[in-house]
């Protein structure tokens, strides 16, 4: 990975989050995550993703991995989830009516245009998830952002962003950032692919077992005391990590 990139992806984020986020009001803000987008946005973003994943006639192990992690970000329920991939299935079938899809997305997010931008940033992320991008695909991004009124700059800034972000977990750095959240997760226990709810369950079922406050009634010594305080430490900073990367509420 050449360094030029890796200090791009950084730069950009940064930018994106910093100045392009004011300006798309894409959610970024503390105490703010995708939780609040609506089902009718929902049913719409992934009926619009399977479509745009299936353009190219196959949809790849990458696009699949991307969907799902968004779900995840959006705080779906294990139900919601179910409802998620089902619809993403059915905008894979022939006859998807993919105008009136986002048209309807759009109705429903008229005075929103946060929403808008965010819907084709989650569509980008999943179809920049893999190598290549098709000139089918291109054209389906573009006839979105035609109807969600998302001009060209405005769609090379997310797509430049994403690719430079998608650099940088490439990188050496990125791969050690991607170690410190394996080891989040396996701090609590829990697989990546668990829905935040349950994330929230065994951070709060591991702190009443380690905290050194439960402990204390049974007089432990120094040693026990210690391994208590230190787990518990471990256990509160993999949670902020995983609240702050999935938006965790």
């Amino acid at each position: 990975m050449k360094p030029w990139l890796i200090v791009l992806g950084l730069f950009l984020g940064h930018q994106f989050d910093r100045g392009f986020a004011d300006r798309f009001q894409i959610f970024q803000k503390q105490g703010e995550d995708l939780g609040r987008v609506s089902d009718d946005f929902v049913r719409a973003l992934f009926q619009t993703m399977g479509h745009l994943a299936k353009v190219d006639g196959r949809v790849s192990e990458d696009e699949i991995r991307a969907a799902r992690m968004i779900m995840h970000r959006l705080g779906l329920t294990p139900g919601a989830v179910r409802r998620a991939i089902s619809w993403f299935d059915s905008g894979k079938q022939p006859g998807f009516q993919l105008l009136r899809t986002v048209r309807e997305a759009r109705r429903g997010s008229a005075r929103a245009s946060a929403k808008r931008i965010l819907f084709v940033r989650l569509l980008l992320e999943v179809v920049l998830a893999k190598d290549t991008l098709s000139k089918a695909e291109r054209s389906m991004i573009w006839t979105v952002c035609g109807e969600f009124d998302i001009g060209r700059v405005e769609l090379a800034q997310l797509e430049a962003m994403i690719r430079a972000q998608k650099g940088f977990k490439q990188s050496p750095a990125g791969s050690a950032d991607a170690a410190r959240v394996r080891a989040a997760y396996e701090a609590l226990g829990v697989s990546p692919d668990v829905s935040n709810d349950e994330i929230k369950t065994a951070y709060r079922r591991l702190m009443n077992r380690n905290h050194p406050d439960k402990i204390a009634g049974s007089n432990p010594d120094a040693v026990v005391l210690a391994e208590a305080e230190r787990r518990t430490r471990e256990v509160r900073s993999a949670y902020e990590m995983l609240k702050a990367r999935r938006s965790i509420r």
